[in-house]
């Protein structure tokens, strides 16, 4: 029995329908993983920086880990929720999965030094989960071929350079570099989730 020969178009189709499915699978419910973690973004800097700066106290900072709540829900969706798992999948839950763990990996360094030297500062965490972040989605962008997703966390990468640059000549975290951090998120998430879903509901 004669094969078939895998043709350059073939391989191009088959690449596109890769692509087309990444992208779909990237949608929770009625919206998409990065509104589920864009929205909480925003709002959770609004009510930090209120918090921190009517109050004085830099603890009301801890609310940032509510940030990982979508991800239960996301984890919860995606086990009742069956699709197609392609390689593009796989690559990007790996990306984020790194990410995750270097993120994990940044908290507990900060808390043993900070308890070696007597100071526990938690104020790099605002720069570095941006760079995270940042680089998250553009990569995320790459693989899945969305260029807004590529190019909208360099907004993320200019605000935690400024954060990190401002640290560096002795300047003390200011409590509104927590809004510059929800603004960070509804540039690089919030604005490329709506886009996506409209690209995907009118491709369907």
């Amino acid at each position: 029995m004669k094969e078939k020969e895998f043709t350059e178009q073939d391989s191009l189709e088959l690449i596109t329908q890769m692509i087309q499915q990444s992208k779909r699978n990237m949608k929770v419910g009625n919206g998409n993983i990065l509104l589920c973690y864009g929205y909480p973004a925003v709002i959770l800097s609004v009510v930090v920086y209120f918090l921190v700066h009517t109050t004085g106290n830099s603890v009301w900072a801890a609310l940032w880990f509510l940030m990982f709540t979508p991800s239960l829900w996301i984890a919860f969706r995606k086990k009742k929720d069956v699709s197609v798992i392609t390689h593009m999948d796989k690559a990007i839950n790996s990306t984020w999965r790194i990410l995750g763990q270097l993120f994990f990996l940044t908290v507990i360094g900060l808390a043993l030094f900070g308890y070696l030297a007597g100071k526990c500062n938690f104020g790099l965490m605002l720069p570095l989960s941006l760079l995270y972040a940042g680089i998250g989605v553009a990569i995320t962008g790459i693989i899945s071929d969305f260029k807004l997703m590529v190019y909208s966390p360099l907004v993320a990468f200019a605000i935690s350079i400024y954060m990190l640059a401002s640290m560096v000549t002795g300047k003390e975290v200011s409590d509104w570099w927590n809004l510059l951090f929800g603004v960070s998120f509804l540039v690089m998430m919030i604005i490329p989730g709506h886009s996506l879903n409209r690209k995907m509901l009118t491709s369907c």
